[in-house]
């Protein structure tokens, strides 16, 4: 964050402003991502995960008598 406040204030050009916030963003998207990787890996192929699966209420329309 430091780098990006020294770029604007030595008036560095505006595509080396967006290269340094990009890298900032894309630095701390991956340290999420590694964080989340193992607990998502977890929850997809782990036997002992439950998978509740919704009820299905079968509802049937009254026929009407044809005569």
């Amino acid at each position: 964050m430091d780098n990006i406040i020294d770029l604007i204030a030595t008036d560095a050009t505006a595509s080396e402003i967006s290269d340094a916030i990009k890298a900032s963003l894309y630095s701390k998207a991956a340290e999420r991502i590694d964080a989340a990787r193992p607990v998502v890996a977890a929850s997809m192929f782990s036997d002992e995960v439950e998978v509740e699966e919704p009820e299905q209420e079968i509802e049937q329309e009254p026929q009407e008598d044809q005569e």
